[in-house]
């Protein structure tokens, strides 16, 4: 299997939009948290986050996307688990979410970006002072980000079997360790909250 290093120059050969590759990244950490949650391999499962839109920027049309990029991760190697996970990420696939990978995966793309989209208008900009409530909260509001899917929110958590609080707060604290890589503001220690 290819390893992190090949995966990290694949999605910068088709990326250029340094939002998508912040994006891959943050859905790699919540992948590699999960991972070691559930006892699974952590490289496989953070390079299935890395890549799960790696083709988003040259094909960004359905079914172009990930469609496309499956062909390409076949052709370089990747195991046909991770490819399955990646296509089961876009509903219109039709590639059922059969492993518990392709289950956290969908539950965690659209909800990682949103809950890196409300760190993003707190006054802090940080994701150290983000409680789960706000988050939730921010849902409800069809204005805001506006291109998130809710209803594929609102299946992940389902289909992954986990509490939508529960979902937002694993996130969260996955994320937090890298928030700075992600554009995000790291607070002192006491201004911290538990999500």
């Amino acid at each position: 299997m290819p390893m992190r290093e090949d995966a990290y120059a694949l999605l910068c050969e088709y990326t250029q939009s340094e939002s998508l590759i912040k994006h891959a990244l943050a859905v790699e950490a919540v992948m590699r948290a999960f991972a070691r949650r559930y006892g699974e391999d952590a490289e496989t499962w953070g390079i299935a986050g890395l890549l799960h839109d790696f083709d988003y920027e040259r094909y960004p049309n359905p079914p172009d996307h990930p469609m496309r990029g499956a062909e390409v991760l076949r052709e370089r190697g990747y195991p046909e688990e991770i490819v399955r996970a990646i296509l089961g990420h876009a509903d219109y696939t039709g590639v059922p979410r059969d492993t518990l990978l392709a289950k956290v995966l969908y539950a965690v793309d659209e909800l990682t970006g949103f809950i890196i989209a409300c760190a993003l208008v707190r006054p802090s900009r940080s994701l150290d002072d983000l409680p789960v409530a706000s988050v939730k909260k921010k849902l409800k509001d069809k204005a805001f980000a506006r291109g998130v899917d809710r209803a594929i929110v609102y299946r992940g958590a389902e289909e992954l079997g986990m509490e939508l609080e529960e979902l937002i707060a694993f996130i969260i604290a996955a994320l937090r360790p890298i928030g700075e890589q992600l554009g995000l503001n790291r607070l002192p220690s006491e201004e911290r909250v538990t999500p």
